[in-house]
């Protein structure tokens, strides 16, 4: 991997991970795109590139972080409950190896141009929804509950996170200003959750050890300009976001994710399959 493929890498992480168009289904598609197998790209990089995504969100909303803390712990006590299907999900899915599945060579045009039409759908429905009626319920169960298995549905490539739970938590009629910052503070858990897993994993096999053996200096770069770019990515990415939902304005992003699904069905029988 080249250092400019990283920084291009670590853009992408940095605003598809906020906005609604799925940051697992756009590495993957980069990575076909690139010709970046799993094997041939550092583990390590992409756990770095999540935690600048972690970075992002502490930064923007270090003070919705800090009230967490605070009795009576309701919305605390609503983010872990939200928080468990992903946990669950993710936990099946890494036994049962479903991305190597799914992201297969042979497999993953498809795979992708189906998930990022999901979404696209989604987010076009979710708009018409929120034209028509006026969102006004608090965070409660009744609302985040549906956010929380929502985000579970989002560990499929090409599958938003964000999309979902934002999406999910509108047509639950959730306040849209309460459906952003949880939405975006459930992205907490389950981004540090990935990273100290895949870190703890990783170095035990010795598989980031192998990659700094083999990756020397470059690697060394690579890391510190995608990380680097993936926070300041993503900083942007929330605040437009923010912007977005108070507007209930999805139908740019649902245009965008079929001229996707399109481009990955092209690339699947012509260049990713080949």
């Amino acid at each position: 991997m080249e250092i400019w493929q990283a920084v291009i890498l670590g853009l992408v992480q940095g605003l598809t991970e906020f906005l609604p168009v799925s940051s697992s289904g756009h590495i993957a598609f980069f990575q076909g795109v690139f010709g970046i197998s799993g094997d041939d790209i550092a583990l390590f990089f992409m756990i770095i590139l999540h935690l600048g995504t972690l970075v992002a969100v502490a930064i923007v909303f270090w003070r919705d972080i800090l009230n967490l803390f605070k009795k009576p712990f309701k919305t605390l006590g609503l983010l872990v409950l939200a928080t468990i299907p992903a946990g669950i999900t993710g936990i099946v899915i890494k036994a049962v190896d479903l991305d190597e599945i799914l992201l297969a060579p042979s497999a993953m045009g498809l795979v992708l141009a189906a998930f990022f039409l999901v979404t696209a759908t989604v987010l076009f429905v979710t708009e018409r929804i929120a034209r028509k009626r006026e969102n006004i319920l608090p965070l409660c169960l009744k609302t985040t509950l549906p956010m929380g298995f929502a985000q579970a549905l989002a560990v499929l490539p090409g599958i938003s996170r964000s999309g979902s739970t934002i999406c999910a938590g509108t047509i639950a009629g959730c306040n849209r200003d309460e459906v952003a910052s949880f939405s975006f503070m459930m992205s907490i858990p389950v981004i540090l959750g990935s990273f100290l897993v895949e870190l703890v994993l990783r170095l035990y096999c010795g598989e980031i050890q192998d990659s700094f053996a083999t990756g020397g200096a470059t690697l060394g770069w690579s890391i510190a300009l995608g990380f680097i770019v993936s926070a300041v990515a993503g900083i942007f990415a929330i605040k437009v976001m923010l912007k977005v939902i108070k507007k209930a304005n999805y139908k740019w992003f649902s245009l965008y994710l079929v001229l996707m699904s399109v481009t990955c069905i092209v690339l699947h029988f012509t260049y990713f399959n080949v």
